[in-house]
């Protein structure tokens, strides 16, 4: 088959990656195809499933006109800088054009060693290639931008991981872009203006066609991000490692490690292992997205301008964040309440809602739901705090048209719980597949009541509650 590659990054100076075959593993075997995404992208689901196409999502088979490169890029890692990570286990194949145009990376993870890998095995094994096939696909029928799973496959080999021999897999990723901020701050740490020149133009002409030089795409950047962290709260989604490595200048979800979707509120949850501090607990997360723009702003210095202007000029373009993501989730959470123009007055009322909620224990999601159902209530462990807080909300429903219809439409039936994706993935280690295909599919339309999946919209028993999250490397 021929790929519909054009891979416009690789045509890049050579010092922006490292170019880098995948290693082929033993014995592949497919676990899924997303066939609705393989016709997105031009691509014939059923070749990608026969032994060919399994053979390249492998990385065992390299179709005509795919140049795999490692991607450079630096980073702050929980705060720390390090000026040299990379694509420790990653290899980007190349960019297909969609057939409407549309240019997507395709990247298989866990392809074997490159030169980013600082001393690691460059695999990754099932757990976290089906945990971010469920979390990215979930994420986006949920409506949130993010990279998407196109396959995974089991590799036939183990690998090492906490002392245990794991079952080796291999994870196709697809991506508007596999750019992030730490692109920038791998050139910008070097003082390659060039390279930052190049890589700016590179963005501006693949994602933000209307901005106009640097400065524009940073305000587009920020504006993106604003909208993306919003949306993350509105499902109660926790990234886990906001690192600015971590952060795509896309304005997609990236990277889901050590990620999870809270089960009771407290916006101060904290589900990775890795996370001591709560650096990236729920209710930092728009903090840490301002702080990894203004990292982001600082590459840019040098091509805003000279002395104080540049940098007052950078800092006013960050500064836009807070109001842009305010008035984002104000929005977001105005219709997960019914409202669907919510103005600053009704503050006050989302908040005590959330007030309320942390403090008796309900679940995120089924008390939101439950608003549309009628059942929010039950999710209080003293359910007067509720009945305290309703007619205010019903007074407030009053002036609004189709309530019922806006909730029905901001807040989902399911998601995908730690639980459900922790059980998926021991069945999967003992070669049963059905629990993660019975997940996607559930998760495919999470806004819509289906009797089937009903047992999905549970949230987890004191015994089956999942409160660590673990990176896959």
């Amino acid at each position: 088959m021929t790929l519909p590659f054009d891979n416009s990054y690789a045509r890049m100076p050579d010092r922006f990656y490292a170019r880098q075959a995948p290693t082929p593993v033993r014995a592949p075997t497919l676990i899924a195809v997303n066939r609705d995404l393989a016709e997105r992208l031009g691509l014939d689901p059923d070749w990608l499933s026969g032994p060919e196409g399994v053979e390249m999502l492998a990385g065992n088979r390299m179709p005509e006109g795919t140049t795999p490169i490692a991607q450079a890029y630096a980073g702050h890692q929980f705060g720390g800088w390090v000026p040299r990570l990379g694509d420790g286990r990653a290899v980007l194949l190349g960019e297909v054009v969609a057939p409407d145009g549309q240019r997507f990376d395709i990247q298989l993870k866990g392809a074997g060693r490159t030169p980013f890998s600082r001393g690691g095995d460059g695999r990754a094994w099932l757990g976290p290639v089906l945990r971010e096939y469920v979390v990215s696909e979930a994420m986006a029928a949920l409506g949130l931008p993010t990279t998407r799973a196109l396959a995974a496959v089991t590799t036939g080999e183990t690998i090492a991981r906490d002392g245990f021999a794991r079952p080796g897999a291999v994870f196709t990723r697809v991506a508007a872009s596999h750019i992030r901020v730490g692109t920038f701050q791998f050139f910008a740490a070097r003082g390659d203006i060039e390279a930052l020149r190049l890589l700016t133009d590179h963005v501006i002409a693949r994602h933000y066609p209307e901005a106009d030089g640097p400065l524009g795409l940073l305000r587009a950047v920020v504006a993106a991000q604003a909208q993306l962290i919003a949306g993350w709260m509105a499902v109660g989604f926790i990234h886990g490692v906001m690192n600015t490595d971590n952060m795509a200048v896309s304005g997609e979800t990236i990277d889901y490690g050590p990620c999870a979707f809270m089960d009771a509120y407290h916006p101060q949850t904290v589900f990775s292992s890795i996370d001591q501090q709560g650096r990236y607990a729920y209710a930092n997360q728009p903090q840490i997205a301002a702080w990894n723009l203004a990292q982001l702003a600082s590459c840019l210095l040098p091509l805003l301008g000279e002395g104080d202007a540049a940098i007052d000029t950078a800092t006013e373009a960050v500064n836009e964040f807070v109001p842009t993501f305010q008035q984002a989730w104000l929005q977001r959470f105005g219709r997960k309440i019914g409202l669907a123009a919510a103005t600053e007055a009704d503050l006050p009322l989302i908040q005590s809602l959330l007030s309320r909620m942390a403090d008796n224990g309900a679940d995120f999601t089924r008390t939101f739901r439950g608003l549309v159902t009628g059942a929010a209530r039950d999710e209080f462990i003293d359910p007067t705090a509720f009945d305290a807080w309703e007619p205010d909300w019903r007074a407030r429903l009053a002036g609004e048209t189709d309530p019922q219809t806006m909730m029905a439409q901001a807040n989902p039936v399911r998601i995908p719980r730690n639980h459900r994706i922790e059980a998926a993935i021991a069945a999967g280690v003992e070669g049963d597949y059905a629990p993660f295909h019975r997940l996607n599919a559930a998760l495919a339309h999470p806004y819509d009541p289906d009797p089937e999946f009903a047992d999905l919209e549970a949230a987890p028993l004191n015994e089956e509650r999942v409160l660590r999250t673990f990176c896959g490397t």
